[in-house]
């Protein structure tokens, strides 16, 4: 056997983002290192992509618990009134350039970082605003031209994955055009194309010797479809950035099946919209606390059949949904 080889896979979510940043504060915890060095391969899509980022930079998970805290209230600070003037007028609530500021802020001196610096494998996904095509910031692989994303700042790449429409406008790159959050099609959870990326075109990957660990940022089965015409538009945004996440993982276990595979996530008592402050973001946090407490993170790492500490915890605790996929 091989060395075995750790790939993470975060989905896009969010404030959700507090709920795989608190299960890799229990990692680090667990293991006594960076979350970094646990994993030799790393993939985000929006929220996800901002903590693969962070993790990839070898910021400390607790610090990016406390990003979700400080950062989320300056950057999604609104009245009423002007988030509905701003979604007619201009089509996105927020700033795109204060979400790009505070993202440089975070990575600090590493803010410019290119993806071929970066000292881990990496994967962001985002999308293309004018012909839809799906972009993967990886390196630029060994023995071939120079390509289009090994040589981006890390930075603009985390805040085009970011760019959720309606939420805020697209992030422009020169060399790519306009570019919008990556889990709009089928990259919410990124963690088939992370797998096709490391199995297929990087060097000493195998699912044979390969661990999988997929994080979710939660889900809620029961969405009541809106009754007007602006909700209408933020349910299908939901819909399309959620839907295809089990299908990612489902996908990963068809093609890869000899990896050893584990998706986390969380079933949510209600909706949490991507903006979540005040006392939903604190449930929010209480619900990921409680999942991070389930997780057996070295038998996780060490591809076992574990990797939980509650047999079935959905009945344990209605609001989890955690599993190993054989």
């Amino acid at each position: 056997m091989h060395d075995r080889r750790r790939i993470l896979a975060i989905d896009g979510g969010g404030v959700r983002g507090i709920i795989p940043a608190l299960a890799l504060e229990a990692l680090e915890a667990a293991t006594g290192r960076p979350a970094r060095e646990s994993f030799d391969f790393l993939a985000g899509t929006s929220t996800g992509a901002v903590i693969a980022g962070a993790v990839a930079a070898g910021i400390p998970a607790e610090r990016i618990v406390s990003l979700y805290r400080r950062r989320g209230p300056e950057l999604f600070r609104r009245t009423p009134i002007v988030s509905l003037l701003r979604r007619v007028v201009v089509g996105h609530q927020y700033e795109v350039a204060t979400l790009r500021r505070m993202i440089g802020e975070e990575l600090g001196d590493l803010a410019g970082w290119r993806v071929n610096d970066i000292p881990r494998d990496i994967m962001i996904t985002a999308k293309g605003l004018d012909d839809g095509h799906p972009w993967y910031f990886v390196k630029d692989r060994p023995g071939e031209p120079p390509g289009r994303t090994g040589g981006l700042l890390l930075a603009d790449c985390v805040t085009s994955s970011a760019a959720a429409p309606t939420y805020f406008a697209p992030w422009p790159i020169e060399t790519i055009g306009l570019l919008v959050d990556g889990g709009v099609g089928v990259a919410g959870n990124p963690v088939y194309q992370a797998c096709v990326e490391a199995f297929e075109y990087t060097i000493d990957y195998r699912p044979e010797d390969a661990i999988v660990v997929s994080l979710g940022t939660g889900r809620f089965l029961d969405r009541q479809r809106p009754t007007w015409l602006w909700s209408w538009v933020e349910w299908v945004l939901g819909e399309l950035l959620r839907s295809p996440g089990e299908q990612q993982t489902e996908l990963v276990q068809r093609h890869y099946g000899d990896a050893a595979l584990y998706r986390i996530d969380v079933r949510l008592p209600r909706d949490f919209p991507l903006d979540t402050l005040g006392a939903g973001f604190e449930e929010l946090e209480g619900i990921g606390r409680r999942l991070a407490a389930l997780i057996d993170w070295p038998a996780i790492l060490d591809g076992g059949e574990g990797g939980f500490r509650v047999g079935r915890p959905a009945e344990a605790q209605p609001e989890v949904y955690c599993r190993q996929i054989a």
